[in-house]
């Protein structure tokens, strides 16, 4: 999945406008116009599609984690670099799941997922058990998010 996938499923899921989502690049400290917000939600054959970079999908997910939870004293450094993991972190940090929360979303969206493997996907990645998020598993917790998000606005 590309950053931009991801910044357009999140933006569906969680219902933002683009003043909300300006907002929040705003909050993770990425000052963006509206005409580059323009560019990055375009999908990749619409011409004028700009890929965004790790750097700007960390900066919104860490808006998104201080919009929902508030500022902490020391924040971290956006990453320069993101994996499906860490996306997959900051998705949760930011809207507070817990592992059975995690698991409803997936199962919504199509995949079923034991506590063992869930917790697999957050240990550190020199872990003897850490297992790397794959595109699918990260597509189909984004559409799980967007079917309950959307019921529950409902």
């Amino acid at each position: 999945m590309t950053n931009n996938d991801i910044l357009r499923r999140l933006r569906y899921a969680l219902n933002l406008d683009n003043a909300g989502i300006i907002r929040l690049f705003t909050l993770g400290e990425h000052a963006l116009s509206q005409e580059d917000l323009d560019l990055l939600l375009k999908k990749d054959d619409e011409p004028g599609f700009v890929d965004c970079p790790d750097v700007l999908l960390s900066a919104f997910l860490d808006g998104l984690i201080k919009s929902r939870r508030g500022a902490q004293d020391t924040a971290p450094e956006p990453a320069e670099t993101l994996n499906n993991n860490l996306i997959l972190r900051k998705i949760r940090i930011a809207l507070e799941l817990k592992d059975s929360d995690m698991i409803r979303i997936l199962d919504a969206g199509g995949m079923e997922i034991s506590k063992p493997e869930l917790s697999a996907l957050f240990r550190k990645q020199g872990h003897r058990n850490f297992v790397y998020c794959r595109d699918q598993l990260l597509r189909k917790f984004l559409s799980g998010l967007a079917k309950i998000s959307r019921e529950e606005l409902s």
